[in-house]
């Protein structure tokens, strides 16, 4: 890192915590530092401060402007992570914890790959949200050198993946180092060998995140590859990770000195985390039956998907192969704890790591209302003979971190018209009612700005394409540059899979380019979204989406922008008109991008599904409900068929009918989705809902225990 006068020597501390995100004063530092060289490298302020020259840093440092911005910012880190008076603190006095996290990813910024979609955004957000409300949260999940690939796009449309060694001195990472001073090493059995296991930390504010990696030289080289990617590999590979990351997590945090009060599994990839609680129980000298009640009744579990193929399940014969030396004084029981996993899915019994969850955890949630119908109804075999209403899932919408995702043109006009104090409070509903003294014209203006940014954002990235890469005319067709920045402008970003239906509304082809080339009245469609490597019903629909693009029948109104990743999904869901969404019923379980377009004024346009079936209030958005038809080929055409008729006759129409130049009409159902949304759907409120529902509970019971 180049070297840094004294007077601004903390810069290089403010860039490696994540903190820095979500705080308008820490991204004002770097953005004043040197903006052409921030936004060059994608807002990564780590790789900045390599490349920044010394000349502007000694300019920086004698620059009593920037010096004000510089020193306000810092004092918002230290009581960021010192602060005492925090929602914490005043709902528990004796401030228990800490609270384990273990997920398989993470998405918390664009510069630390180590995440794919929704599961990880959820739990960036869940843990910027705890450091903001003082929680003692500590996260654990895996390091991934090579992270989720980088996605292009070959002249027929088809996805390639390519796969990028991390550098470690671009990333906003530092070794996890014990008490006696030593990087923190783990030695994790699996089968007949043990496997070292190095840890990670990253800095979020008041939170705490340890990263499990397998790269080291000790390592044979197949056992270096274990957490080199995301999702990578075949179900051996990816049983041997879940043990890395429950068992090792657990040792991880013993070696680190953390006594954790809470251990929350987000989805079934950390379930191992119980077998090795157990085993430390049973050394110490408890029974296997205490162990597991003490494991269960400190353990919650959140379970994110009604679609089977996110539920892993493995030969019992495989799991105990690579668990074979894991067991130590367990090794009695091993019977017990296996048929704790145990479920038959419909295609025999195997070792399930949703079931061992389930049965090990006091508090299981679901992730919307709908969701926790779909979850109950799902593993209702888990409970025989109890009515569907008894059974132990209860559901926790999800939420959006605030900060992360409002842009800073919504949050101005926020200021301006909200009260003082409406960012500390921003989950209370009637701090939104100023957004109703918000001008038209002032919020129209803002909206103005968020999609010229985009729309500018799509044409260098175009560029970049076909200077860097050489990409063909095509490709940059493809890619946006003919977007007609007055059309009404649909997002439609996410995971191309076959239950999200990403061709859904290609169904009448016809229909549609009446829709998009209307000639005082135009419309076009954003798409992005990566297929997952193995997912080849995925490829050809995102396939078919490019072919789409370049189609000159649609004159250039279709899109497809590659690579999607947090950068991009924050230019998108800030900078679109409206979000579209159309899940097949019920295999959304909550999804969150809606919530981050709403706040920023872009309303939801959804199939009645996971969040949006508790959200939707005729108000703020569209709600595409063509009824429950007799089969799938019925349902998308119904379904097709009332996008286009909300189209033509409601959403183009409230856009562009102006007055003075104003849309008035469609500003209401701006308001609206702001109003709803902002409060209910935010991390905050779901934060606070974990703590009172699943993790209050968990330390009640250690305190009982303690006394």
């Amino acid at each position: 890192m180049t070297n840094v006068p004294e007077r601004i020597k903390r810069l290089p501390e403010l860039a490696t915590d994540l903190w820095w995100t979500w705080n308008p004063q820490a991204r004002e530092v770097f953005r004043r530092l040197d903006y052409l060289l921030w936004r060059q490298t994608a807002h990564n302020p780590v790789l900045m401060l390599r490349q920044v020259s010394t000349e502007l840093l000694d300019q920086a440092a004698q620059d009593e402007n920037f010096l004000a911005v510089y020193d306000a910012a810092m004092d918002a880190l230290d009581g960021a992570r010192t602060a005492r008076d925090t929602w914490w603190q005043h709902r528990f006095s004796d401030n228990p914890g800490p609270i384990a996290y273990f997920s398989a990813e993470f998405a918390l910024h664009q510069s630390l790959p180590i995440y794919a979609g929704g599961l990880g955004v959820l739990a960036g957000d869940h843990c910027k949200e705890a450091s903001d409300l003082g929680l003692p949260l500590i996260g654990v999940g895996f390091m991934y050198p090579q992270g989720y690939f980088h996605q292009s796009v070959s002249p027929e449309g088809w996805q390639k993946e390519s796969y990028e060694r991390l550098n470690w001195n671009d990333a906003p990472i530092e070794p996890a180092i014990t008490a006696d001073g030593n990087p923190c090493i783990v030695p994790v059995p699996l089968g007949n060998r043990s496997v070292l296991v190095k840890v990670w930390r990253v800095r979020l504010g008041r939170v705490k995140l340890y990263l499990l990696d397998t790269d080291l030289e000790e390592n044979a080289p197949w056992d270096r590859e274990l957490t080199a990617r995301l999702y990578g590999g075949d179900r051996e590979t990816r049983v041997q990770q879940e043990i890395v990351l429950g068992i090792g997590g657990v040792r991880a945090l013993k070696a680190l000195g953390s006594e954790p009060a809470v251990w929350h599994l987000n989805e079934g990839h950390a379930a191992f985390v119980v077998l090795q609680r157990i085993r430390d129980l049973i050394e110490i000298g408890a029974s296997f039956d205490a162990a597991l009640e003490e494991v269960r009744e400190s353990t919650v579990f959140t379970t994110h998907t009604p679609v089977p193929a996110g539920h892993d399940a493995f030969p019992f014969n495989l799991v105990e192969t690579h668990l074979a030396g894991c067991w130590g004084t367990l090794g009695e029981y091993r019977d017990r704890f296996m048929q704790l996993g145990a479920y038959d899915n419909g295609n025999g019994p195997q070792f399930n790591m949703t079931a061992l969850a389930l049965r090990t955890a006091k508090g299981v949630n679901a992730v919307s209302k709908l969701h926790g119908v779909v979850t109950r109804e799902m593993w209702a075999p888990m409970w025989p003979g109890v009515p569907e209403d008894e059974r132990p899932v209860r559901s926790i919408t999800n939420g959006i971190h605030m900060p992360a995702w409002l842009s800073n043109e919504m949050a101005r006009l926020f200021d301006d018209y909200l009260p003082g104090d409406w960012r500390d409070r921003h989950d209370e509903p009637e701090v939104w009612r100023g957004v109703s003294d918000i001008p038209d014209e002032a919020l129209w203006q803002a909206r103005g700005l968020l999609r010229d940014y985009l729309f500018a954002f799509i044409r260098e990235r175009a560029r970049h394409r076909w200077r860097d890469e050489q990409a063909s005319t095509a490709r940059v067709v493809a890619a946006g540059t003919l977007l007609d920045p007055n059309a009404l402008t649909i997002g439609f970003a996410r995971r191309f899979t076959g239950y999200k239906r990403p061709e859904l509304i290609f169904h009448d082809p016809e229909r549609l380019q009446k829709i998009l080339n209307a000639s005082r009245r135009p419309v076009q469609i954003v798409f992005a979204g990566k297929a997952h490597p193995a997912d080849e019903t995925g490829k050809h629909h995102l396939q078919q989406v490019y072919r789409r693009a370049i189609d000159p029948q649609f004159g250039g109104r279709i899109a497809f922008v590659d690579d999607y990743d947090l950068h991009v999904a924050h230019f998108l869901v800030q900078g679109c008109d409206i979000w579209l969404n159309n899940p097949r019923k019920p295999l959304e379980a909550s999804g969150t991008s809606g919530m981050k377009a709403s706040i920023n004024g872009v309303p939801h346009f959804s199939i009645g599904d996971g969040w949006w079936a508790e959200g939707y209030t005729r108000e703020n958005g569209w709600v595409i409900d063509a009824g429950d038809q007799a089969d799938a080929d019925a349902q998308d055409a119904a379904d097709a068929a009332r996008i286009y008729e909300l189209l033509e006759s409601e959403i183009v129409p409230a856009f562009f009918d102006r007055d003075k130049g104003i849309p008035r009409r469609w500003l209401s159902v701006v308001r609206q989705a702001i109003v709803t949304v902002a409060p209910r759907f935010s991390a905050r409120r779901m934060v606070k809902d974990y703590v009172e529902l699943m993790y209050a509970p968990a330390l009640r019971h250690r305190a009982g225990v303690g006394r």
